[in-house]
């Protein structure tokens, strides 16, 4: 495939070096315990998270959390207080800080937590069949840290029994039997939805959210805008490039293969690493289902497939023999993100991967241009053999 007119020893060697730095960035997790600095009034500043906002005032920050279904609405408050005879409104969940003891019900809590040096507050996670962090999963083979279930049926008495000063919840059961006991037992529930929002970097500055309950801000926005500095650099490396490939993603399951849409984070990063989406500029919320006659109507000729559900091309094919059609098979050029997995089923990508889309959006680069990244390594794709 030519890239361009341009000659290629002007792109490589630049982005080469560039992926280097991004790579090292923040590899070695911090433990400081610098207090935050912002002063009453101010408001945190976000340059792509929608999904929520932190006030400053004397007394208590104000972390409002909106609700992604119907704009404008909020889903909840908290006022975060150093001293328990701080005066706060009537219209939130009052929360002591910094957090000592939590509980995680999402692995996205863990990439989170271990950007800002925080694992050793948890006291409880869900699901550690499904965690990657070695450290997370050695604690809880240890006993240290309890296993609480299924996220979607967490044991409630364990879950009180360890006494934990929030619990972390993804925002799509607030109103189940599990949150109204915990809060009838006035054990805070906090509503994470970064996985609501549509960028990869918009996901990433959640790390400001989950730093406000340990006073750890002035960290995660140092992070962040590392993050977000690597992430705007690679991105603006492959702005100029022509002539594109065609991508298509995901697979048929049971008759449905379900697409990201062009508004979701998967349609903007295959934009961002300089990819042609067939569905770029389809606005809909979440995937879109469709038939596989459609697919391959829209796909059939795809230059690259990534994301696929197989492990291996002979998988992919015993899935369903449908998936043998497409051009992106028959040239080998697909790919999942399943690199750094566990044989349990832990994946890293919803983990450091949160956290760190620079590192993706270099992965998803050299899947569209390898020529220009001949020394990047992958770190969450995974090429099917």
């Amino acid at each position: 495939m030519k890239v361009c007119n341009i000659p290629l020893h002007v792109f490589v060697w630049p982005i080469v070096a560039l992926v280097l730095c991004c790579l090292s960035v923040s590899c070695n997790h911090t433990t400081s315990t610098a207090a935050d600095t912002h002063v009453a009034g101010d408001t945190l500043h976000l340059s792509h998270a929608t999904g929520f906002s932190i006030f400053y005032t004397d007394d208590y920050k104000k972390i409002t959390v909106y609700n992604p279904w119907k704009q404008h609405e909020i889903l909840e408050c908290y006022y975060l207080v150093y001293n328990d005879s701080c005066p706060t409104p009537n219209d939130g969940i009052r929360i002591h800080i910094p957090v000592k003891r939590m509980v995680a019900t999402s692995c996205t809590h863990i990439g989170l937590l271990d950007a800002i040096g925080c694992l050793e507050s948890l006291a409880g996670v869900c699901s550690p069949e499904l965690i990657y962090n070695e450290r997370v999963r050695q604690s809880c083979a240890n006993g240290m840290l309890a296993n609480l279930g299924d996220a979607m049926a967490v044991n409630g008495e364990k879950t009180m029994a360890l006494r934990p000063d929030i619990v972390m919840m993804s925002g799509y059961n607030q109103s189940g039997a599990y949150s109204t006991q915990l809060k009838r037992m006035h054990i805070p529930v906090v509503s994470t939805l970064e996985w609501m929002e549509n960028s990869l970097l918009a996901r990433a500055e959640w790390l400001k959210f989950m730093a406000a309950f340990y006073d750890r801000e002035t960290l995660a926005d140092s992070l962040f805008t590392k993050i977000q500095y690597c992430y705007d650099s690679l991105r603006t490396s492959v702005s100029s490039i022509k002539e594109k490939p065609t991508v298509m993603s995901g697979g048929n399951f049971r008759g449905t293969w379900y697409m990201p849409s062009g508004k979701g984070y998967m349609g903007g990063l295959f934009a961002d690493a300089g990819a042609n989406y067939f569905y770029a500029s389809d606005t809909t919320a979440g995937s879109l289902p469709l038939g596989i006659e459609t697919v391959l109507k829209n796909f059939s000729d795809a230059d690259v497939w990534v994301g696929s559900p197989a492990n291996t091309m002979d998988e992919l094919a015993a899935m369903d023999a449908k998936h043998t059609l497409f051009k992106a098979y028959k040239d080998k050029k697909v790919y999942n993100f399943n690199a750094r997995t566990t044989p349990t089923g832990g994946n890293d990508f919803w983990e450091t991967g949160i956290v760190h889309p620079d590192w993706i959006l270099a992965d998803m680069i050299k899947v569209f241009y390898p020529e220009l990244m001949p020394e990047h390594e992958f770190v969450f794709v995974r090429h099917l053999p």
